[in-house]
């Protein structure tokens, strides 16, 4: 039993970590069952035998951990079918042996765990838990490194003035949700996978589903703030004139508030209709595309965007007229939207078509490369901004050279006696040896 609760363990940790597998809950609930009714059995049994006072021959009822063997004569061998725990874990159905002799039960004729579809001596097994331990690890320090230089790069844009504009307000709204993606995705490994008892699925508390209401907000909001990426930057080629005032009042409604509207619908469908666990295992596809479905629509309506940009980039740069300044600004903004395609996520739409057969490449992509996103957000967007270089390097320049005249008191000291000394020395001078002598003083 240790072997196949270790099983169940490192199982329901890579179902939490996809997001779509058979329900380790239900399996769990179900093995709870049959081991009840298996030890009310055992009572009865002992009770009739205790009132006959006579030991009976044969094999007695037992349970094993996971399967409950029934009362056999010596000299039967005994087939049960495979628990029904593991048959909604692997989806599969065997049977497994075992003989009745004098001295009681044997061990099973073929290990209930390899007869019921899983074989805990197999290599592919641990190499798979394996990898996905490695890849926690990752994630997590993925998610940790995006979390400090997102914080760095968001107090940057805050704490100098000149760079306030509706390109950088929305440059910080975008950092804001990668550092609440970070943060929850972080948070989550602690309520959810901080040990490795997994059989309190009927023990959530309220709190830990009212956390992933807030974990699924923080992912749509990333997303949306990625699509209002998209939008302003096809807005500033498509329009000429635009106040910028009222489309980042109406960008930040939507950034915020477009979120909402969908964790809402799917918190309470999961309240009515998949009540189940901590609402981290999405066993019925229709109410877990309640999130999926705008995370997808949103990735596509950015690639069309994108795409538009480059169709408007690559016409201006075709024009007889672009001169060479233009050509190089233009040549720099292709560049960077071909870069932004797979930053934002359009490996999403792939892996929402065909989720099953590229599930290891879409926890690559998802957890690991996913992880450093905002990472490479802030170096592109804080870190290498032209402006924001120039900006650091004026305020170091004027700091340091105000820290090199208050640090030297003596000089200016120095500096202010003898400058005195100097006009005392030529008034004197002039007084003596008349009007050439004193000018050439104080031309010295």
């Amino acid at each position: 039993m240790q072997t196949c609760s270790l099983w169940v363990i490192l199982f329901s940790w890579a179902a939490l970590t996809v997001g779509a597998s058979p329900s380790v809950c239900e399996a769990l609930r179900e093995l709870s069952r049959a081991k009840e009714q298996c030890l009310q059995e055992l009572s009865k049994e002992g009770r009739n035998n205790s009132e006959n006072e006579q030991p009976t021959s044969g094999c007695s009822e037992l349970w094993d951990n996971m399967i409950c063997w029934p009362y056999s004569s010596t000299g039967q061998t005994v087939k049960v079918e495979c628990p029904k725990f593991l048959q909604i874990l692997t989806g599969k159905n065997g049977y497994v042996l075992r003989n009745c002799t004098q001295d009681g039960w044997s061990e099973t004729f073929q290990r209930t765990d390899t007869a019921c579809g899983y074989d805990v001596n197999d290599s592919t097994n641990d190499e798979w838990h394996s990898s996905l331990l490695k890849l926690k690890v990752v994630y997590t320090v993925g998610y940790s490194t995006s979390l400090v230089m997102l914080l760095i790069a968001l107090g940057i844009l805050i704490a100098f003035r000149k760079l306030h504009c509706t390109r950088n307000y929305i440059h910080m709204h975008l950092f804001v949700s990668f550092i609440l993606r970070a943060l929850s995705n972080l948070i989550k490994d602690v309520v959810l996978y901080s040990s490795n008892d997994v059989a309190h699925c009927d023990g959530y508390t309220a709190g830990c589903k009212t956390f992933m209401i807030f974990f699924q907000y923080c992912i749509l909001t990333n997303y949306s703030w990625l699509l209002v990426e998209g939008l302003y930057l096809h807005t500033l080629l498509v329009i000429s004139f635009f106040s910028e005032k009222k489309v980042l009042q109406y960008f930040i409604i939507f950034g915020w508030g477009s979120p909402a509207a969908c964790v809402i619908p799917w918190a309470i469908a999961r309240h009515l209709l998949e009540n189940d666990g901590c609402w981290d295992i999405n066993d019925k596809p229709s109410i877990w595309w309640i999130i999926r479905g705008p995370i997808s629509v949103s990735i596509l309506v950015n690639f069309i965007l994108f795409v538009n940009i480059l169709r408007i980039l690559m016409k201006k740069l075709k024009t007889p007229e672009m001169r060479g300044n233009d050509m190089n600004h233009y040549k720099r903004l292709a560049k960077s939207t071909l870069l932004l395609i797979p930053l934002f996520g359009i490996h999403y739409i792939v892996f929402a078509l065909y989720p099953e057969d590229t599930i290891e490449i879409k926890l690559v992509f998802e957890l690991a490369l996913g992880s450093f996103q905002g990472l490479v957000v802030a170096i592109l967007y804080c870190f290498l901004n032209g402006e924001v270089q120039l900006e650091i390097q004026r305020k170091w320049r004027q700091r340091h050279l105000n820290n090199w005249f208050w640090t030297r008191p003596s000089l200016t000291s120095s500096f202010s006696s003898g400058a005195s000394g100097l006009t005392h020395m030529t008034k004197t001078n002039s007084l003596e040896q008349g009007r050439g002598t004193a000018w050439k003083a104080s031309v010295i």
